[in-house]
């Protein structure tokens, strides 16, 4: 009975392996094809970046010899397709003075009172106050 037991085992785990490497390969396929096509039709004008870590617009596409000159700051640049790694997106820059230790933006305050020296706190809260009174007073 045991033996039949792992044999069970042992056939159960060889068709997961089997299905696990055909779902891989599926799926490299499928991104190799949408590389393909995506170095396929680039166009100038497209900002690119390499596996090297250049960034640079695309100058001419040359189909026949499979490279494509890219522009970087001034200097054209010659590739093979292979070397264009994707399309470049420039992040959205935030200062780190705009977020919390999370990452999440923080509140906007008009005035930021923890950076105003005492005194100056003390007078603009007595002239608020004081202002605050007169109106009162003219009704």
């Amino acid at each position: 009975m045991p033996a039949d037991s792992m044999n069970l085992i042992m056939i159960v785990f060889l068709v997961f392996m089997i299905g696990l490497m055909w779902w891989q390969s599926k799926k490299a396929k499928k991104q190799q094809q949408e590389k393909q096509d995506f170095r396929a039709n680039l166009q100038p004008g497209t900002e690119v970046i390499t596996i090297g870590g250049v960034i640079g617009k695309v100058v001419s596409v040359d189909t026949q010899y499979e490279e494509i000159v890219i522009d970087s700051e001034g200097s054209k640049l010659r590739f093979g397709f292979s070397a264009i790694s994707r399309e470049y997106v420039r992040p959205a820059y935030v200062s780190d003075d705009e977020v919390d230790e999370n990452g999440n933006p923080l509140p906007k305050d008009d005035v930021d009172n923890a950076q105003v020296p005492v005194e100056t706190a003390v007078v603009a809260a007595a002239a608020g106050t004081a202002t605050a009174e007169a109106g009162e007073n003219a009704d």
